[in-house]
């Protein structure tokens, strides 16, 4: 399983952001390391504290380095020439919180290290598409994620319904469906049908934050395989709470 570092110049700050993901992933299974501030209350990276993190993180798959400010990630490039035996090592651009987020959940799911780093440095997408139409903020129109046109298949299941869960697809219930799907043998999809937005693959966390579904959003799940109907009913519990 990849292993995630994050790199701060706040200890404070690097604690807060993997208990927040934390606690949105529960029982992720990750090692979650950090290297934070020159002590608990000093603001300052060390790339020896970075080295020592990424090697502590290694389970043999892999590390994605997150870090926040400037001279993080300085010190996390020199930490690469500090280690002391080979290690897999992305550094990410991704931003430091959602980032994480996204990390944990890829990883979690067994992603290998270039997924775990494209999930997270795709995590800003959600927070993109859904500011895009502010004025007041200038964010120019992105296109949203989307897999395409799906094949026809004949052993497809495909349901739609509104989805009434208080949070609708927010960050921690987008998180449990990640987390639950992958108990299935199946390739699921989702749409959101009142904004037209999708479809979107139900293993990717970010993706699935693109869609933007609030509570009273119609839903459209797609899924085939073995586990197809056991998937799409998973869905439907989740999202009608």
């Amino acid at each position: 399983m990849i292993g995630v570092v994050v790199v701060s110049h706040s200890r404070a700050l690097a604690e807060a952001a993997v208990a927040l993901a934390v606690g949105l992933l529960p029982d992720q299974g990750v090692s979650v390391r950090i290297a934070a501030g020159l002590s608990a209350s000093e603001f300052g990276t060390d790339a020896v504290a970075v080295a020592e993190a990424i090697s502590a993180a290694d389970s043999g798959d892999g590390v994605l380095v997150l870090m926040d400010l400037g001279s993080a990630v300085l010190s996390a490039a020199t930490a690469l020439d500090l280690l002391e035996s080979p290690v897999r090592v992305r550094l990410s651009v991704a931003p430091l919180v959602e980032g994480l987020v996204a990390a944990l959940a890829a990883a979690g799911g067994g992603a290998d290290l270039e997924t775990v780093a494209r999930e997270a440095e795709g995590a800003l997408a959600a927070k993109q598409g859904g500011l895009a139409d502010s004025a007041d903020v200038g964010v120019a129109n992105h296109p949203q994620p989307s897999t395409g046109t799906a094949p026809v298949d004949s052993s497809a299941v495909t349901e739609i319904f509104e989805v009434t869960g208080e949070h609708g697809l927010h960050a921690r219930p987008a998180a449990e469906l990640v987390a639950a799907l992958r108990d299935f043998d199946a390739r699921v999809e989702l749409r959101n049908v009142t904004t037209g937005v999708g479809p979107v693959p139900g293993d990717s966390l970010t993706r699935m934050l693109t869609l933007g579904v609030l509570p009273g959003h119609r839903l459209e799940v797609r899924a085939t395989g073995p586990d197809a109907a056991l998937a799409v009913s998973k869905v439907r519990s989740l999202t009608e709470y």
